[in-house]
């Protein structure tokens, strides 16, 4: 799965990435709105994360994601 895929499911994904990052509020994702970019700037935020080590676990939680 790839950003723009993401985007388009958002909805589904949305408790997915909150289990994924329990740290995020709903408000968090409310903000991030289903924007891969936001996202990983919420990463960064609230977990410490750099910004190359956000985009890798991002990317890591995509792969791995089952959505059909």
């Amino acid at each position: 799965m790839n950003k723009d895929v993401f985007e388009g499911k958002w909805k589904e994904m949305r408790g997915q990435v909150k289990e994924w990052w329990g740290k995020l509020t709903d408000d968090d994702l409310e903000r991030v709105g289903g924007k891969a970019d936001q996202l990983i700037g919420v990463l960064q935020q609230k977990y410490g994360y750099t910004k190359e080590h956000a985009e890798e676990e991002f990317n890591r939680r995509l792969e791995s994601a089952k959505l059909d």
